[in-house]
């Protein structure tokens, strides 16, 4: 589904990975752990190649970021959704106009966009939002419409790059939730977080990122420091 292979990257002159591996199979849930400044993020824009690595390679299902052409890049995104921490919806849409947006960028034909966006919004709980406004939703509900538009264009993978660091105890667990159900369909799961509450209490395989390197860690009865 996924694999890194001897990957490197410098950004502003220091290197932030040196011949890292990493293999996640087809349904299977990952998090990943590590200091700020480690490199999660710039680590999944190198998965959706808005960074270029310096060496190694990165295949997501059949294509290869280290060979793919410019063309093909907008056909390896749509096999993967993302969630960031800060939402990035478009607030002067509503809800159903941002997951809409998706779909007639992909050319989904029109007969099938309201379908597909009521049905989407249904799977995280909120079907009847869907006339509401970004800045009218709470936090939670700006994450799970993030969490729809990651998924509307069923993709084989989903990289949440925090996506529960702005949110409180109870509605992190409701997100955790909603990405687990998601999960338990077939969609693979790779997540970054610092929460270790939802880290140590996960059945997840649990990386971490350390100089450069990515260690596996074993949880027993607490987490090494970050």
């Amino acid at each position: 589904m996924l694999s890194i292979s001897n990957l490197s990257f410098s950004y502003n002159n220091q290197k932030l990975f040196d011949d890292l591996n990493i293999s996640i199979e087809a349904g299977e849930k990952v998090y990943l752990i590590g200091k700020s400044g480690s490199g999660k993020s710039s680590l999944f824009q190198l998965i959706y190649r808005n960074l270029i690595p310096d060496s190694g390679k990165i295949i997501v299902d059949n294509y290869d970021t280290d060979t793919i052409k410019t063309k093909d890049i907008p056909y390896l995104r749509r096999k993967i959704g993302i969630v960031f921490q800060d939402f990035k919806l478009l607030n002067d849409r509503n809800v159903f106009d941002n997951l809409a947006f998706v779909l007639k960028a992909t050319g989904t034909p029109l007969t099938q966009i309201k379908k597909k966006v009521i049905n989407t919004l249904s799977e995280v709980g909120l079907s009847h939002k869907q006339k509401s406004f970004p800045l009218e939703l709470s936090g939670g509900e700006r994450q799970r419409i993030a969490i729809a538009r990651a998924i509307i264009n069923d993709p084989l993978i989903i990289l949440a790059d925090e996506p529960t660091g702005n949110l409180d105890p109870e509605t992190t667990e409701s997100i955790i939730g909603t990405l687990n159900k998601i999960n338990q369909r077939g969609t693979t799961l790779f997540l970054a977080t610092h929460n270790y509450n939802l880290v140590k209490n996960s059945d997840a395989r649990i990386l971490k990122l350390e100089n450069g390197k990515v260690l596996k860690v074993k949880i027993k009865k607490r987490l090494p420091d970050f």
